[in-house]
């Protein structure tokens, strides 16, 4: 029952989308036919505002529907435990795991939710970014390594990197109500895990320094101007 309703929660939202606002969506990579039965990260970069379910409008049901029942998602507490956003953001996710920002059990515990049918959403950079290009406590923006720990546990499927143009023009941090009408742009690059785990160094931290050194690139050079 609780992932029919997130379903008809996300669905409406990708409708809502549809309507009110313009998909500018560029594949810097090749899109294979598979993608979307495929995937088994969804790495949202350049996080910007809880309007981000606004890009839905770029995946097709049949992904929606997998979003919903499969996917495992870290969710900061902070968004999770508000009155309102929090129960709505419950409701359209509701197999997130709720953690801190620190390296604590809340991460430990997610981590442990994960299995080989999983679907996990992250967002690498951990916080989000205020329209002063840093974050709420006046800090530039970094991948941080929690998504190379969970590259670490996959070997196969795909790693979808959405490259968002940012949406501080539809809702900014703080702001009450989003703004309609607008244009939200959007970059797919489409990354196989075992392909890409090949070029990377086996030991543990050499492996997680390539890896945010290698998304923090594509956040600074990918992400649509």
């Amino acid at each position: 029952m609780r992932s029919f309703v997130g379903f008809l929660i996300v669905a409406l939202v990708k409708i809502f989308s549809h309507i009110f606002y313009r998909l500018e969506l560029q594949w810097l990579t090749p899109k294979p036919d598979d993608v979307w039965e495929k995937t088994r990260i969804v790495a949202i970069l350049n996080h910007t505002s809880l309007y981000e379910p606004l890009f839905g409008q770029a995946m097709p049901f049949r992904f929606v529907w997998r979003f919903v029942h499969k996917m495992v998602a870290p969710a900061a507490d902070v968004t999770f435990n508000r009155p309102i956003v929090g129960r709505f953001w419950k409701l359209m996710i509701p197999h997130a795991s709720t953690i801190t920002r620190k390296r604590d059990e809340t991460w430990n515990h997610f981590m442990k939710r994960m299995d080989h049918d999983s679907l996990i959403v992250i967002a690498p950079e951990g916080r989000m970014k205020r329209p002063t290009g840093l974050d709420k406590d006046g800090k530039p923006m970094t991948v941080r390594g929690g998504i190379a720990d969970i590259l670490e546990q996959m070997d196969d499927g795909y790693l979808l990197l959405a490259l968002s143009g940012g949406l501080h023009h539809v809702q900014a941090p703080g702001q009450f109500m989003p703004r309609l009408f607008k244009t939200i742009k959007l970059n797919f690059e489409v990354i196989d895990i075992a392909e890409y785990k090949k070029g990377l160094p086996q030991e543990a931290r050499a492996f997680k320094l390539k890896v945010v050194e290698d998304l923090q690139f594509r956040l600074e050079n990918h992400c649509p101007r």
